[in-house]
């Protein structure tokens, strides 16, 4: 059991009863076990698309969607481009393509060039997702090995969305959570079972809650 607390304190900071319309999450090295528990906490009715991105090679026989389905009871794919992303789905980055947000809310795939060393990039996702969702994304850095996602974070947070990264004394690679905590770039760190306990309870979007 984690403890959760504020990394950056803001006015509304707090998610405990605010509502997204797409939750972002990113991961690296250890952080597979992290997502599957994060999945297999999320009711059948979730409110919110999830989108995820994991460091992994370019390889086409990539078993992230079938690993994370066995968890989930929401329908995981890997998009195709062009994709319309809405709730109650999970969409996986394909291997070797960073996945991006539309303005039109469908999901493009990209081939250019590696980001932090990484394609698919954690920072291109968040970014993506800052521009298009504003305040109604919640974006999640999980386990990893070097900084890719930090970025990322603080366009989300300009954008008036959400910020949590796992605690780094629960992660196998804290590197990535603990870049984005020196950088302020962080409303709350989480344990992943205090995330999945969050997650799970995410109210409904609305459009009040924009105004």
């Amino acid at each position: 059991m984690g403890a959760s607390h504020f990394a950056v304190k803001r006015p509304s900071a707090s998610t405990r009863s605010r509502a997204f319309e797409l939750v972002a999450l990113g991961a690296s090295a250890g952080g597979i076990e992290v997502l599957n528990g994060l999945l297999a906490a999320l009711p059948g009715d979730f409110a919110a698309a999830v989108m995820i991105v994991v460091h992994l090679p370019a390889d086409p026989s990539s078993y992230l969607v079938e690993t994370f389905s066995h968890r989930s009871r929401l329908p995981v794919l890997e998009p195709d481009a062009g994709e319309q992303i809405v709730a109650g789905r999970v969409y996986v980055a394909p291997p070797g393509y960073h996945m991006l947000v539309e303005n039109d809310g469908t999901v493009a795939l990209s081939t250019e060039a590696a980001v932090r060393f990484s394609r698919p990039s954690i920072d291109v996702m968040f970014e993506s997702a800052a521009w298009r969702y504003r305040e109604r994304v919640l974006a999640v850095l999980l386990s990893g090995a070097n900084e890719d996602g930090v970025r990322g974070l603080e366009a989300v947070r300009a954008a008036g969305g959400f910020a949590w990264v796992q605690a780094p004394d629960t992660a196998v690679s804290p590197e990535m959570p603990r870049a984005a905590i020196e950088r302020g770039a962080v409303d709350e760190i989480l344990s992943p079972s205090n995330m999945a306990r969050r997650l799970a309870r995410l109210p409904a979007f609305t459009e009040h809650e924009s105004s």
